[in-house]
């Protein structure tokens, strides 16, 4: 008799030896989600913490060096936005691409669903900076607070930015995690990949930094914002912040459709793909 892999509590072991139906899949993630999130911060004294601690660290030495090199200063409140973001996609890039192959002996002797594994990579990740979101509202609220301002109008459609997001990271993880399987070089170009992305995105400046391109360069400004990182990081400032706004043209709109499209595309790949995921782990 197969034996699920000992770090399974008995209700996920139970979903695992069968090939389950809707309610059990549902069942079997919710159990996945949990295991991951126990497991990142298992031994860690602050646990939890964390990830609120690292992204708020990380946007402070960013808004010290920016403000230490610029000439004009850096909104805080915008460096906060686009760090807590980009740590989502970055933390999401990176659990999604072992989902495969950090799980081979259950990928090789139980049968389920395997796109269930980078889907609970990328839901522990969601359920991260969903609660840092609520940290990163107080420290902007506070911030804006302080300069007579308030957020902006269009904070209700911050579940739309988020759900597109999400579904980028999902894509991503997908396709890095079936790729890691067949080309185990994979998790070393990611890493160059991820700091170059980094650096092409607004996550540590606004849209405001490479929009005065478009006057001389109006094509390199269209094909940035199909980069789907600058529309989705553009949309979460415009949504909180009420001096920035949103770029209401075909090609930020188009941007934000490539993450949805991204994520067809992953999951037809990803089903074909992992037909021969036990031959390979």
């Amino acid at each position: 008799m197969t034996t699920a892999p000992a770090n399974f509590a008995p209700s996920t072991e139970t979903a695992l030896r069968t090939h389950p139906p809707r309610r059990a899949a549902r069942e079997l993630l919710a159990n996945l989600v949990a295991r991951e999130l126990k497991a990142r911060y298992k031994g860690s004294l602050l646990g939890f913490l964390w990830a609120l601690l690292t992204p708020l660290l990380m946007a402070a030495i960013y808004v010290f060096f920016l403000r230490l090199l610029a000439d004009r200063g850096v909104s805080v409140e915008s460096v906060i936005i686009g760090v807590f973001a980009w740590t989502f996609t970055a933390q999401s890039v990176q659990s999604g691409l072992t989902a495969i192959t950090g799980n081979a002996n259950l990928v090789k002797k139980v049968a389920f669903p395997r796109v269930l594994l980078p889907t609970a990579a990328t839901a522990a990740n969601a359920v991260n900076y969903l609660f840092s979101l609520f940290v990163q509202f107080a420290v902007v609220g506070v911030l804006l607070v302080r300069r007579g301002a308030f957020f902006s109008a269009w904070t209700p459609v911050l579940p739309v930015i988020f759900a597109t997001h999400a579904a980028l990271n999902l894509a991503l993880a997908l396709l890095l995690s079936a790729a890691n399987v067949y080309f185990r070089d994979t998790q070393h170009l990611v890493g160059v990949g991820l700091s170059a992305w980094f650096f092409v995105s607004p996550a540590m400046y606004d849209l405001g930094l490479v929009e005065p391109w478009g006057t001389a360069r109006p094509w390199l400004l269209r094909l940035y914002l199909l980069n789907p990182l600058a529309p989705v990081f553009t949309g979460y400032r415009a949504a909180l912040l009420p001096d920035l706004s949103f770029p209401w043209n075909g090609w930020a709109i188009g941007g934000l459709l490539i993450s949805w499209a991204m994520l067809a595309v992953a999951l037809a790949i990803f089903r074909r793909a992992q037909r021969n995921f036990a031959d390979f782990l």
